[in-house]
């Protein structure tokens, strides 16, 4: 009896160890590597908390605020009205083009009417220069007679001379004629002013080929004429050939 209750204890004992056991294992201890380091490290320093400054944000958004409230203020641009206003520029440049356009047109005009009427006055330039040679030739022939000659009376003897002389002149007169017609005059400084003065030379008109003492004449006076000028429709084609008086 005694060793059936000593065996009957040591079944219990060993039921009762492995239940603990049992009961044991499902709760493991953990490793020390596995504790938080809070835990372990008691005294240890965590992370600090970072902290972020605001006021840009404010700023910028305080900024894009007014900028909403700027543009929602602002009326919307009339479509219209900006192409109204786009058709008025271009009216105003295309009159300052039509402005510009009239007056170079109009400048046009009469340059060309000014050359046109320079051509029909001045067509015959350099034919009349090529004439002046042989206007000039009749004047020397004329001088070459003596002029008491000219002024004695018609002889059998001097008849002859005295008709050729008045065939010259004829001859130049008739010429003159046609030239004056055209536009083509002489003029000779030696005949006096209307107020019976001589005449005084001009630069523009005149052309001094020497200059020489003449008693009771002013300087600048034409004394002699070498070669008679000739205008055309007012414009000098060849200047007069004369002598100036100068006493000092």
């Amino acid at each position: 009896m005694f060793k059936r209750a000593l065996i009957r204890q040591a079944q219990a004992s060993r039921s009762l160890l492995s239940v603990r056991s049992a009961s044991t294992s499902r709760f493991t201890i953990p490793r020390t590597s596995q504790l938080q380091p809070q835990l372990l490290r008691p005294f240890a320093r965590g992370p600090t908390p970072r902290s972020y400054s605001t006021e840009n944000k404010t700023e910028n958004g305080e900024k894009q605020q007014k900028e909403d409230e700027t543009e929602s203020s602002e009326p919307a641009e009339d479509p219209i009205a900006k192409e109204l206003e786009e058709k008025k520029k271009e009216v105003v440049e295309l009159k300052d083009k039509y402005v510009r356009s009239v007056a170079d047109f109009l400048n046009l005009q009469e340059r060309t009417k000014r050359d046109m009427e320079n051509a029909r006055n001045f067509a015959i330039q350099r034919f009349a220069v090529d004439l002046l040679e042989s206007i000039d030739n009749f004047d020397r022939a004329l001088l070459a007679v003596p002029s008491d000659k000219l002024g004695a009376a018609k002889t059998e003897e001097n008849k002859d001379l005295l008709d050729l002389v008045d065939g010259l002149k004829m001859t130049q007169n008739i010429l003159m004629n046609t030239l004056q017609k055209h536009g083509l005059q002489r003029f000779d400084p030696g005949e006096p002013t209307e107020d019976g003065k001589p005449q005084k030379f001009d630069p523009n008109r005149h052309e001094a080929t020497f200059m020489a003492k003449a008693e009771g004449r002013e300087d600048g006076e034409i004394m002699y004429t070498q070669s008679k000028g000739f205008l055309l429709n007012g414009r000098v084609l060849r200047a007069a050939k004369v002598g100036v008086v100068k006493n000092n």
